[in-house]
């Protein structure tokens, strides 16, 4: 019988939440496990709570892996909060990403964004999100993506989420956004890229599609456009422009050493405000302008601090890194 893996990274699926867990969980162990959770339907409803005659919530095959609980388990999102209760329950130390919406008293260790406002002992807070974007994944990425070195510089680079509760963005403001960035670009004798989510409304991808073909530079929209240059574009970018509405997307632009502008940010309400007022306040991002001027900024990085903070607080050894592919 094999020993129980040291780590694994227990997530639903989601984009913002298996690209957090997954960077945290590599930071402390290299082979971690990479776990996409199935709930069932009571699961996804009542999570991370339990409730009488809780048995397999996510199905046989993740009640068998439980019989060889790992050292650590890392969850992000509801459905992986209550799988790192269920996992701690059979001796596993547990951290769990974002405010769980109960008492953190359930996890050894609970990491939250500032924002969110959660407070604890056993609570750890990140300015914003966690990611894997260093010097090293920048350096690799940009290697992976040597044709948009070619673009003229400056290399402007949008990204865009679309319209949120929390951000609600109009379609009109994203043409004159597209219309003036291409004018700078132009005006700059650089290039205008730009790469959707899977968030970005139809007529936004449309929209992006047909502005201004003269200014060089990528436009994606999907997998009809061929594989997601926004690694890439990360690395090569000299500007990047950030539509409002996702703290993953802004977080992992503030890690690179190009400077960071946000459009609209002053629509933001909630908890994406107070964030994106920290960003400013940090001066991790400016609000867009006419300019787009360069600044100087320390990148956001605090995957690294995070892991270091764990590993003292779990006593977690750091895992050396395994030829096994996963």
């Amino acid at each position: 019988m094999s020993p129980p893996e040291a780590t694994w990274a227990l997530h639903d699926g989601r984009a913002g939440n298996a690209r957090q867990v997954f960077a945290l969980a590599c930071a402390l162990d290299p082979a971690a496990r990479d776990m996409h959770l199935q709930p069932d339907l009571l699961a996804r409803w009542l999570a991370p709570r339990t409730w009488p005659g809780l048995s397999a919530p996510f199905g046989p095959g993740f009640r068998a892996d439980c019989a060889s609980p790992p050292a650590l388990a890392i969850g992000c999102g509801r459905q992986a909060a209550l799988a790192t209760r269920l996992l701690r329950e059979r001796g596993s130390r547990v951290v769990q990403l974002l405010d769980p919406r109960i008492d953190p008293r359930h996890w050894d260790l609970v990491v939250a964004p500032r924002h969110d406002a959660l407070r604890g002992d056993n609570v750890l807070t990140t300015l914003g999100s966690l990611h894997q974007v260093d010097d090293a994944w920048l350096a690799r990425e940009a290697a992976r993506w040597p044709a948009l070195a070619t673009l003229p510089s400056p290399r402007i680079v949008l990204l865009v989420g679309g319209p949120t509760r929390h951000a609600p963005l109009a379609d009109d403001g994203f043409a004159r956004l597209l219309a003036d960035l291409a004018a700078q670009a132009r005006a700059l004798g650089g290039s205008l890229s730009v790469v959707a989510s899977r968030r970005t409304p139809a007529a936004w991808r449309v929209a992006i599609a047909t502005r201004d073909a003269g200014v060089p530079g990528l436009r994606w929209t999907g997998e009809a456009n061929g594989k997601n240059p926004y690694a890439g574009l990360l690395a090569h970018a000299d500007r990047i422009v950030c539509t409002p509405d996702s703290v993953n997307m802004l977080s992992e632009a503030a890690a690179t050493r190009a400077p960071v502008f946000a459009w609209s940010a002053g629509i933001a309400n909630g908890r994406l405000r107070r964030f994106l007022d920290a960003l400013r306040a940090g001066g991790h991002m400016r609000d867009l302008d006419d300019t787009l001027a360069p600044f100087e900024a320390e990148p956001l990085r605090e995957t690294a601090r995070v892991a270091e903070e764990v590993r003292g607080r779990l006593t977690v050894a750091a895992q050396p890194a395994r030829s096994t592919a996963r």
